[in-house]
């Protein structure tokens, strides 16, 4: 298992209308991303910025990119009102005790 960075933007169903609480289906990809969390495979997540309707960050746990992808393939939002921009390893080095 290994630290992944995934970048989430707006993808083509996103309506700029709306907050992201208010995106179609807002219900159904909260539950599918809490459960990832339950699962430890989301570590820690959010939007970035001050707007929260910006793109959104996720810390995965995980032992590939594959993975991450192949679950994130069952979110009711993938390739509509979020799309992947990117996911990255990463190498923590520096971590609280807290």
């Amino acid at each position: 298992m290994g630290y992944y960075l995934v970048r989430e933007t707006h993808g083509p169903a996103w309506d700029p209308a709306r907050h992201r609480r208010e995106q179609e289906g807002w219900e159904e990809h909260a539950a599918f991303v809490d459960a990832m969390s339950e699962d430890g495979l989301i570590v820690l997540g959010g939007p970035v910025g001050e707007d929260t309707d910006q793109d959104v960050v996720l810390v995965f746990d995980a032992d590939s990119e594959e993975a991450i992808r192949a679950r994130l393939a069952d979110d009711p939002w993938t390739d509509t009102i979020l799309a992947i921009a990117s996911v990255e390893p990463w190498s923590v080095w520096v971590r609280s005790g807290a």
